[in-house]
């Protein structure tokens, strides 16, 4: 078994690349703000079941299909990770519903709760190797 095998790691894995995906669409929340009609985005957490593996379609980021034209992936495309589409949000006149502040709080609370799990995942690293004697 390879450490890539535990699933403990694996969850730990998958969990800093929804952050890191997260930490893009909000970015891309922000960076419109002013664009008119743009609504913002956001992406549902991923769930783990009791051996620490992906609840759900979780995997490698997928291919996105970004306009009706584009030819569709034979897996059935998009991102890995599902987004959160039933979010209210304020409008303003020009049709933008970006609110600057909830956006910074949320990009705020993934910078935390990415640097949760990284030092979970050195943390757990470390304790493998101590396991086997090289640390």
């Amino acid at each position: 078994m390879s450490i890539n095998d535990l699933p403990v790691l694996s969850a730990l894995r998958t969990k800093m690349q929804w952050h890191q995906e997260r930490q893009r669409v909000l970015s891309e929340n922000v960076s419109n703000s002013d664009t008119p009609n743009f609504k913002p985005r956001d992406l549902v957490e991923p769930k783990f079941d009791k051996t620490g593996a992906a609840a759900g379609s979780m995997g490698t980021l997928a291919m996105m299909r970004t306009a009706t034209s584009h030819i569709a992936p034979a897996n059935g495309g998009g991102d890995s990770f599902d987004q959160n589409r039933k979010a209210g949000f304020e409008t303003r006149p020009a049709g933008n519903a970006v609110n600057l502040e909830d956006e910074m709080l949320k990009v705020s609370a993934n910078q935390m709760d990415y640097a949760a799990v990284t030092s979970l995942y050195s943390k757990s690293l470390h304790l493998l190797k101590t396991a086997i004697g090289k640390g």
